[in-house]
């Protein structure tokens, strides 16, 4: 999600006044967002609980380590943990986070 700001010379069409024109190049990288309720996929997901409590009161979406965005509504401790989320966090734990 960077964005850079470039000035370059307009080379197609200098009337030798030094006339330039500014670029503003951005990437822009949008993660699908997921809009069912969490249950549909069966797993537990790695959160913060501080999060997944202020999505509870506010509504607004939590992100799982693995990525997956949603709201979540469930009781997680009836789901077996997400693979992808329990591999990243046994990865951070590893190095020492």
């Amino acid at each position: 999600m960077g964005a850079g700001f470039r000035d370059e010379a307009d080379t197609s069409t200098s009337t030798g006044t030094g006339a330039s024109t500014a670029t503003l190049e951005r990437t822009e990288t949008k993660p699908e967002r997921s809009t069912d309720d969490g249950d549909a996929d069966r797993f537990a997901h790695y959160v913060a609980k501080d999060k997944v409590m202020e999505s509870r009161l506010t509504g607004r979406p939590v992100v799982a380590l693995c990525g997956k965005v949603w709201v979540p509504k469930h009781d997680a401790s009836k789901y077996p943990v997400c693979p992808e989320c329990k591999r990243i966090y046994d990865q951070m734990m590893s190095m020492g986070r």
